[in-house]
């Protein structure tokens, strides 16, 4: 009897994967570990819709928990993988081993922490999880204190949301602008005008140094009353079993163009999947949604034998306060030299934003153009 295919992780490249299977005729078996309670869901909802409370946790299930055994899909919750025998094709988990023919690990990203611990007053929180959230949501009542450590997209995300709910903000960058590295001084200024006119007081050039009962000391010896700290300064690959397993990992599981790992019947996708793009000609680690469909899809083909070469150009998205952007593209090791800027014509806050290396155009995005997203898209691929 051959052994059913397995797939490693509960998000969006793991149940894509899943379902692209199904719907590209495998009927062979197919076993997914998720070790979260949950059947593979997406993310973006946790920082916003969601967490505002405006739509349930089965909202973000990429299909309800009936479709897996409609289509004889062993989903198992709430288990953990622990190792990897890549010689013996099993996979050993917190309820017993399996074997697998295939195997594909799609384990995503975990939050980055600081070495700051809660107290008896203030409790840290970090952003992965639907239950993650759900918690988070429970502390944003109205009038309660949020403090942000991080002016990324996560942190920039959750303030929205939070400001919406009544809370107060106070986010903490320790750039100059929020987004600086990403997107540039002036498209990062742009994006903090807008947070402020929402009574977000985001602090620049400054950072969360510690607790002290119910004040958050910052690293300019500002205090500040708070009742939660939410922590988002980045995330990491969760290579540690692959790592384990003797796969090859650096910044996540090193995978060629057609998601294949060091071993022929091992395949990797989404956050943690470290990519040798053939259009971009480097290696490439994308932590978005976009990414962890398109390429879970993918995997399931590569899975299935058939010859993949995954080239599409990364992208993402972001919904704050009534502000909706676009990005597309990857500005690589190399980065960018210049942004240009173009207002846009639906509304004061609209624009578009180009960044360039050189002439060549490695990055665009749009806030609030909806009619350029195609435009726009193209236009990055075809400077390729």
């Amino acid at each position: 009897m051959t052994e059913p295919i397995v797939i490693i992780g509960g998000g969006m490249a793991a149940g894509n994967a899943a379902v692209e299977l199904r719907e590209s005729g495998y009927d062979g078996g197919l076993v997914l570990f998720a070790g979260e309670p949950h059947p593979p869901y997406e993310r973006p909802p946790l920082s916003k819709g969601f967490l505002a409370g405006e739509s349930a946790a089965e909202d973000a299930y990429l299909k309800p928990r009936e479709w897996y055994a409609e289509h004889d899909v062993d989903v198992r919750s709430g288990t953990v993988v622990e190792s990897i025998d890549l010689d013996g094709h099993t996979v050993c988990t917190s309820r017993g081993d399996q074997s697998y023919d295939k195997l594909l690990i799609a384990t995503g990203a975990q939050p980055r922490h600081l070495p700051i611990s809660s107290t008896d007053r203030v409790e840290v929180v970090h952003l992965r999880s639907l239950d993650d959230s759900r918690h988070l949501q429970d502390r944003l009542s109205p009038g309660s204190r949020l403090l942000v450590v991080g002016g990324g997209w996560i942190g920039m995300e959750v303030a929205a949301t939070a400001r919406g709910r009544g809370v107060g903000v106070t986010l903490v960058e320790p750039a100059e602008q929020p987004l600086l590295g990403a997107m540039g001084a002036e498209v990062g200024q742009r994006l903090a005008d807008v947070h402020r006119r929402h009574g977000v007081d985001l602090r620049t050039g400054t950072s969360l140094d510690q607790l002290d009962g119910s004040a958050a000391v910052l690293d300019d010896g500002t205090e500040l009353e708070v009742d939660t700290v939410l922590v988002g300064i980045g995330a990491a690959p969760d290579d540690n079993l692959a790592r384990s397993a003797g796969l090859d990992v650096d910044n996540g599981i090193l995978v060629d163009a057609g998601l294949r790992t060091s071993h022929p019947d091992v395949f990797a996708a989404g956050d943690v999947a470290n990519q040798a793009h053939p259009l971009l000609g480097e290696r490439v680690r994308v932590e978005h949604w976009q990414n962890a469909v398109s390429q879970g899809k993918a995997a399931a083909h590569a899975l299935l034998g058939e010859s993949v070469s995954y080239d599409e150009i990364p992208m993402f998205f972001s919904d704050q306060y009534d502000l909706g952007l676009e990005y597309f593209g990857h500005p690589g090791s190399e980065g960018y030299d210049s942004v240009k800027i173009e207002d846009g014509s639906s509304g004061a806050d609209s624009f578009v934003a180009r960044w360039y290396r050189g002439d060549l155009l490695v990055a665009a995005m749009h806030v609030n153009e909806w009619d350029l997203s195609k435009d726009l898209a193209a236009e990055v691929r075809a400077a390729r």
